[in-house]
């Protein structure tokens, strides 16, 4: 198969799971608002504000999956790979922006019931709703998480941890609200105390995705281990030595890999040349198909 149709394969699938998503989010959306407007619960309708929230994500994986998948041209010699690493960190952000929403709403909650306000008791139908969502949510992460796997797409796992976080924000919330309706006017407080823990819980996650990306996009290098196992790959032609000044970085999905060898000075161009393609196709065999190889070949002094 072409490299231009790998891509494109790619493209459809992270599109079709994004869409999926999509009309999700927007049912749970709707049945959340719906269901705190009736239930009388402000903290099922935040859920719902939260659930909106996933509807940017979304697009944004939809936007920037498209300009990624773009081949190279003359403004972008290594593609576009990086644009998928910004729609990262646009998710993170976005992430780190609810779960500071989430928190300061909610420490003001408690402050307001330490005074002696009463949160309304919620109604069965917000307890239900709550209970709906995390189902929901849980398994559309399971099923985006999956993909993105697959498919080895950083923006569109984000977008799954967008889902499992809004899945948290729900159990908090079914928590705070079941309570409340269980338990009576005295036990509200647990609403807004679930809150703040469900925000620190989307802030780590905001975090994990936040500085992998900037690290990325300031060309950071892989870890140690993997660029040993891109040298032992590198070694396994016997006529090659002394890799070194092996340089390495993630491109979106894929990487960029730049070495110089060591090899016999009397050694042919077309022996050289046929070394070099073969280490490079031990290692788009090893990362993917997106890897870029650049091998330097030096001869022994």
């Amino acid at each position: 198969m072409m490299k231009e149709e790998v891509n494109t394969q790619r493209e459809k699938i992270i599109y079709k799971v994004t869409w999926f998503g999509f009309f999700v989010n927007l049912f749970l959306a709707v049945a959340k608002l719906l269901a705190g407007f009736f239930g009388r619960s402000s903290a099922m309708i935040a859920d719902g504000v939260h659930t909106l929230s996933d509807f940017a994500t979304d697009l944004v994986v939809i936007v920037f999956v498209k300009i990624s998948a773009k081949p190279k041209d003359e403004g972008h010699d290594y593609g576009h790979g990086k644009f998928e690493t910004l729609g990262t960190i646009i998710i993170g952000m976005a992430l780190l922006a609810v779960a500071v929403s989430i928190f300061i709403n909610s420490v003001e909650m408690i402050g307001k019931v330490i005074k002696g306000f009463t949160i309304p008791r919620p109604g069965l139908v917000a307890v239900i709703a709550g209970l709906v969502s995390i189902l929901a949510k849980e398994w559309l992460y399971r099923y985006t998480i999956r993909v993105a796997r697959k498919t080895d797409s950083p923006v569109l796992k984000a977008n799954a941890w967008h889902h499992r976080s809004d899945a948290f924000s729900s159990i908090g919330t079914l928590i705070g609200i079941g309570g409340a309706y269980l338990l009576g006017d005295k036990w509200c407080v647990l609403d807004p105390i679930a809150a703040v823990i469900v925000s620190l819980m989307i802030g780590k996650v905001a975090y994990d995705l936040v500085v992998p990306g900037l690290n990325e996009l300031l060309d950071s290098s892989l870890p140690k281990e993997q660029e040993r196992e891109i040298l032992d790959l590198i070694m396994e032609d016997s006529l090659l030595s002394d890799p070194h000044n092996l340089k390495t970085r993630r491109i979106g999905s894929g990487i960029s890999i730049e070495v110089h060898v060591r090899m016999d000075g009397q050694t042919t161009v077309s022996r050289s040349h046929d070394a070099t393609v073969a280490i490079e196709k031990r290692l788009k065999r090893k990362y993917g198909p997106r890897t870029q190889v650049i091998i330097h070949i030096e001869p022994i002094k």
